[in-house]
């Protein structure tokens, strides 16, 4: 069964196609990062006009490299939420139309899903694990106990790992995009010159819990009071200290989430899943197996949105055409993810 998926929730027109929810056919990722540089982030007038030039092009290139016709494909899906609302509905509109005119199956799929599902399109996992996704939006650590059935244990109580890396690459100009620069970077630094406070959020309904607004804060506006005695006061010793406070905050939850629920799979997705050192901070942990996607699966793409719709198709579920886009999903509360939170609505 071949799906046909597209990813435009942000600033990548991204179309694939993935046979039987795992063997990637084509992935075409068109990135627009050259257009929001000068900005030092997203636009969302420009990402969403650049999606309506490149959406067309991109699914052509998707289908010839899979070597197939457009009726050879089994079904259509795109990404729904959450996102930009015109970036959004340039990618489902024009899955939904493409489903119409071929008469085939629609899905629309949640992107946060997709992210989850990244590592499943090359590696073998079984249910339950913990999963951890990390994003410039979100950053949420879960039990996962199905492609769309998820356990929230824990979110951020402010900003999302990812957009705290983007601010601070802002304020110390950097460049975009921040995660990438501040990576490459922190390697030039010693991750002991600043000691950035970690937030205390240890008992009650936020012990999975994380925080990075008072480490942005205190990165963009108090760096020279947390400066060790004897270190150099740069760029490049702020982005080592600063990613290793980031990373040592989300594994720290992580591991206490390990602990009390005893599942020993961890499984990362997300943009932030790229980041070299919380790889190798996971990667480390004893007894621990930590399964990430490859770096090229990290970011949006389109082959996740296919994988994730591929398990519905195989329900016999599908979205109707009346679908629309949703730019946000409703708060998450701890527990059982609700349909409203990650259906296909």
């Amino acid at each position: 069964m071949k799906v046909l998926g597209i990813e435009s929730s942000c600033d990548e027109t991204a179309c694939a196609i993935v046979e039987d929810g795992k063997k990637i056919i084509s992935n075409v990722v068109a990135t627009q990062i050259p257009f929001h540089q000068i900005y030092k982030g997203v636009v969302p007038e420009i990402a969403s006009r650049k999606h309506a030039e490149w959406i067309l092009p991109v699914v052509r290139q998707a289908v010839e490299e899979a070597g197939i016709t457009l009726n050879e494909v089994d079904a259509i899906a795109a990404t729904n939420r959450p996102g930009l609302m015109g970036s959004l509905l340039v990618g489902l509109t024009f899955g939904k139309t493409l489903a119409w005119s071929l008469n085939k199956p629609f899905y629309a799929v949640n992107h946060m899903l997709g992210h989850m599902y990244a590592a499943h399109l090359q590696n073998d996992i079984e249910y339950p694990y913990l999963g951890l996704l990390v994003s410039g939006g979100h950053t949420i650590i879960a039990k996962v106990l199905d492609f769309d059935k998820l356990e929230i244990l824990g979110t951020t109580i402010d900003d999302s790992v990812g957009e705290a890396f983007d601010k601070v690459a802002k304020y110390y100009d950097l460049g975009y995009p921040g995660g990438v620069i501040i990576d490459r970077l922190s390697k030039e630094g010693n991750p002991k010159a600043y000691s950035f406070p970690l937030p205390k959020l240890d008992k009650g309904e936020h012990r999975y819990d994380v925080s990075f607004s008072g480490l942005k804060t205190a990165v963009i506006h108090q760096a020279d009071y947390f400066l060790n005695e004897g270190f150099e006061a740069s760029k490049a010793n702020i982005a080592a200290s600063f990613q290793k406070t980031a990373c040592n905050t989300l594994v720290s939850r992580l591991l206490r989430a390990v602990k009390d629920t005893g599942l020993t799979t961890v499984v990362a997705g997300g943009g932030v899943a790229a980041n070299s050192r919380l790889r190798q901070m996971l990667s480390e942990e004893k007894n621990l197996n930590c399964i990430f996607p490859p770096l090229k699966l990290c970011g949006d793409n389109g082959a996740m949105i296919a994988g994730v719709a591929y398990h519905f198709l195989k329900r016999g579920e599908t979205s109707p055409l009346n679908t629309t886009a949703c730019a946000r999903i409703p708060q998450f509360k701890r527990g059982l993810a609700n349909l409203e939170s990650f259906g296909r609505r």
